[in-house]
């Protein structure tokens, strides 16, 4: 078990809802290894009922793991970084439209907000994208966001190389990892696995 002890981590959620199941698993893992959750959630990620469930449903299981509500609005999330509420901000799942966002600095959601926030006091943000584009118009952003000073990723790899060739997707069992990687400074490795 990984020793996170009183390590306060944002856990935001975007959209990108086929991962929910294995982002709520990290985030019980997170809890159980002595972590403190503030979540976040996109307004797609709190709002959006889909296939593999409930808008109101997603809301509320993140809000039993950390133990408090959900914050979902730009509002909420802007005294992320003046109350120093969090020591690492953790994007998970992070679809390709945040990451754009991330890239190019621009803040119009409760996420991109919660992470511009906590970037006020250069501390780490980390990154487990899922994207079906990651290797085609989203790649740019990829590059620009991994030579940013305070950005890490959960090591990516390529969830359907025949059907989905330009996928790629968090390995989110390396979540853990990643976070104490990056509260020393450092980017996990290897970054990209091949399966």
């Amino acid at each position: 078990m990984h020793d996170l002890e009183n390590i306060r981590i944002g856990f935001a959620m975007t959209g990108s809802f086929c991962t929910f199941e294995q982002a709520f698993a990290q985030a019980e893992y997170l809890v159980s290894c002595g972590a403190e959750l503030l979540p976040v959630m996109s307004w797609n990620a709190s709002g959006i009922s889909t296939r593999f469930g409930e808008a109101v449903q997603m809301r509320e299981r993140l809000e039993n793991i950390a133990g408090r509500k959900v914050i979902c609005s730009i509002e909420d999330a802007e005294p992320i970084g003046p109350k120093r509420l969090t020591d690492i901000m953790l994007v998970e799942p992070c679809t390709s439209n945040t990451a754009a966002k991330l890239a190019w600095s621009i803040t119009d959601t409760p996420v991109t907000m919660a992470v511009k926030s906590h970037l006020r006091g250069q501390k780490p943000v980390v990154l487990a994208l899922a994207s079906n584009d990651s290797l085609a118009g989203t790649l740019k952003n990829i590059g620009m966001l991994s030579n940013a000073k305070q950005y890490y990723f959960v090591p990516l790899r390529q969830d359907d190389a025949e059907k989905k060739p330009n996928s790629l997707v968090a390995d989110f069992s390396k979540t853990a990892d990643t976070l104490i990687n990056a509260l020393s400074g450092r980017q996990i490795q290897p970054s990209v696995i091949q399966i």
